[in-house]
């Protein structure tokens, strides 16, 4: 039995590395990545650390985190809920956090017997209290259905929160936190939201005196 041969050659010169042109993309992109993340940590950093030790007295005091967002951030809205449910890390704690994307029937239903603009803020208006929090996710900041809910969950006294993106939009007016991501590549603001979640999670745990690991 013969092994099939590689339709794309290997190679191990540095030179033949150079004038690879897809190792060029890579890196270019790669580069781009880093660069835009660089710049938006090195702008939020004092408020990420800020919001993080508000997050962690409103976990501390009972408070739930409502995550939402629409098609990639609702994935996202997903993944937040998932880490801080079932952290990974030996000796961190659970904390509530609920996406408010998962449940089709009832995103469905909303949207169809009303309004999909309603999917969240009917959502919190029934399980939410003062005291929780309210995280939106957007490449846009424009969302209609993402900026009433962050209307509504800061009128009842709730800690509102946007992780936007291009030059904020709406969500950045209606939020008293909105990290914004200044850039019109959606990958580009979506790799930087992933980031600032698991930088956040991580110092949110801190906040509330676990250890500060890598």
């Amino acid at each position: 039995m013969t092994t099939p041969t590689p339709t794309v050659p290997f190679t191990t010169s540095a030179a033949a590395h150079d004038q690879d042109p897809w190792r060029t993309k890579v890196l270019r992109k790669c580069g781009e990545s880093v660069e835009v993340k660089q710049k938006f940590f090195d702008a939020y950093a004092d408020r990420i650390g800020e919001l993080s030790q508000r997050m962690a007295q409103s976990f501390a005091q009972g408070g739930k985190l409502w995550v939402m967002g629409n098609g990639g951030s609702a994935c996202d809205a997903q993944h937040v809920a998932v880490e801080f449910i079932h952290p990974i890390l030996e000796k961190r704690k659970p904390l509530p956090a609920l996406d408010l994307v998962s449940q089709a029937a009832v995103v469905t239903a909303i949207s169809n017997d009303k309004d999909f603009a309603k999917i969240f803020v009917d959502q919190l208006d029934l399980w939410s209290h003062a005291g929780d929090m309210v995280l939106a996710l957007t490449t846009s900041g424009h969302s209609p259905n993402l900026v009433y809910a962050l209307e509504r969950a800061r009128a009842h006294g709730m800690l509102t929160i946007a992780f936007s993106g291009k030059d904020g939009g709406r969500v950045q007016d209606v939020a008293e936190y909105c990290f914004t991501v200044p850039s019109f590549s959606i990958h580009r603001i979506q790799e930087s939201h992933v980031a600032l979640l698991h930088i956040l999670w991580d110092l949110i745990h801190v906040a509330l005196g676990e250890e500060d690991v890598v």
